[in-house]
């Protein structure tokens, strides 16, 4: 009697532990995650940037 007790509570702790993490997991992602696009802003900063780089070559040869 004593040893079923033992066992019974033993399997019933397990069972206590063990189901909320499978009630409680989410789901992987359905599908791998897409790239993100370089455009936009990014192309008007390299823009931007390349003007203020010829900039500033053709006033270290005008010195």
């Amino acid at each position: 009697m004593k040893y079923s007790f033992i066992i019974i509570f033993t399997v019933l702790l397990a069972i206590a532990l063990l189901i909320p993490e499978y009630l409680m997991a989410q789901p992987g992602l359905p599908q791998a995650p897409s790239q993100a696009p370089i455009d936009g802003g990014l192309g008007i900063l390299a823009a931007a940037g390349g003007m203020y780089a010829v900039k500033k070559l053709r006033s270290q040869k005008a010195v």
